[in-house]
């Protein structure tokens, strides 16, 4: 086996033939000009499409979770990836060069244990849905709270707080943040959300109208432990017969 890389992206992938290549080559272009050795890792999370053949069309490694759940094909993926780096990015976001680096770089001068960055939505020009992102990019900064489409953190602290909750269906990036903070505090290590950000796509807004989004979104402030169902975190996996 070759030596292992300074950092793993892994990527967790569900039916994203469509959007997974356009992923993929923008990391090769981020990841080029890095001299930290890194590597890609996809989980295929039972997918009934091409996101496996896609994947390695692309020439990146990849890995299978048998059962539809967030949370495990993050973690499925994290313990295949071989780096002391992890950075955990959604198949439907973009991740700027100097994004990463700067990622890669608080991570490896021993300054954070990990870490997010604001979102910026494909398409997404205002509105409602517009106003929703906003809010969430404030509470982000504030609380230090990651976004799931692009999450980094050492393997050590990754593993060290048991990864990515397998008891929530969706948020997982939420209780990782926390406990990611928690480990970080004695150790001297913080917690950044970096202003750079990502851009994902805005597929929801497109598919769902915003009042649907939100009631979503105040469900789980009313009522928390909606995240442990399934059934009312359709929205992360449940799909328009016709997008």
């Amino acid at each position: 086996m070759n030596a292992a890389p300074d950092y793993s992206i892994v990527l967790p992938a569900y039916n994203e033939a469509a959007l997974l290549p356009a992923t993929l080559a923008e990391l090769g272009r981020s990841m080029a000009g890095i001299p930290l050795r890194g590597e890609i890792v996809v989980c295929d999370n039972n997918s009934t499409d091409a996101t496996a053949a896609a994947a390695r069309t692309a020439g990146v490694r990849v890995v299978f979770e048998p059962v539809n759940q967030i949370s495990r094909a993050r973690n499925t993926g994290a313990h295949a990836a071989r780096g002391r780096l992890l950075v955990f990015v959604d198949a439907d976001t973009l991740v700027p060069a100097t994004l990463l680096v700067k990622a890669l770089d608080a991570l490896a001068t021993g300054r954070a244990c990990g870490g997010g960055a604001a979102v910026a939505m494909e398409g997404l020009t205002g509105g409602l849905a517009g106003r929703m992102l906003a809010l969430w990019n404030g509470l982000s900064r504030r609380r230090r709270l990651a976004a799931g489409s692009f999450v980094f953190c050492l393997r050590e602290a990754f593993f060290a707080v048991g990864g990515f909750s397998e008891q929530v269906y969706a948020s997982e990036e939420i209780w990782l943040s926390r406990d990611l903070r928690r480990w970080g505090r004695p150790r001297d290590l913080e917690f950044v959300i970096l202003d750079e950000a990502v851009t994902t796509s805005g597929r929801k807004a497109r598919w769902y109208p915003a009042p649907v989004l939100l009631a979503v979104m105040l469900g789980f402030v009313i009522c928390p432990w909606l995240v442990r169902s399934r059934h009312y975190c359709w929205l992360w996996y449940r799909r328009p017969v016709h997008p």
